[in-house]
């Protein structure tokens, strides 16, 4: 467990949850808040996603696990699809925070981050960027590695660790 630290994590739910079920499995939410506890001393994780009425009792859960929502509105299309891009609000609120918190871990493996990421990295607020699928990111993540510093790590062997199990029925 990480000692100490007042890190805060800015996690980019459509990222995170399509790239997770591209590789089979499902992400254990609340494993997944411990681990960010633990492992990177996140004392504050926000979840940035778009809101649908129909998806309630999931963001109730998430904020029971200790995830603050920010929510955005969702843009349904005429072939079914729905939208609800948080780019821009996850950005914004990593910046309106950016004195309260230590570190910044920021779980995504989208590429329009990049800024965000080398302005923190730039100013040493930077703990990682966690990447949910080690085999698809946007390569523009890598160019904020430093040759003394690795500051992107993967989700991609945590499944063992953070997989939603089955319940076994009675």
């Amino acid at each position: 467990m990480k000692k100490g630290g007042n890190n805060f994590a800015f996690i980019d739910s459509q990222n995170l949850n399509l790239s997770i079920q591209d590789q089979g499995w499902k992400l254990d939410q609340i494993k997944f808040r411990t681990y960010l506890r633990e492992k990177y001393a996140v004392t504050k994780a926000y979840v940035f996603i778009g809101y649908m009425e129909e998806n309630k009792d999931l963001y109730k859960s998430l904020q029971e696990y200790g995830y603050v929502l920010i929510f955005k509105p969702t843009l349904r299309y005429k072939d079914g699809t729905t939208k609800g891009n948080c780019d821009a609000e996850l950005v914004l609120q990593a910046m309106i925070d950016y004195r309260e918190y230590d570190k910044a871990v920021i779980v995504s493996g989208d590429g329009d981050f990049h800024c965000l990421a080398d302005y923190l990295v730039k100013n040493n607020k930077l703990e990682c960027v966690l990447i949910p699928n080690r085999r698809k990111f946007s390569a523009l993540l890598k160019k904020i590695n430093k040759s003394d510093k690795k500051y992107l790590n993967f989700m991609t062997d945590l499944r063992a660790k953070l997989e939603l199990k089955k319940k076994k029925a009675l």
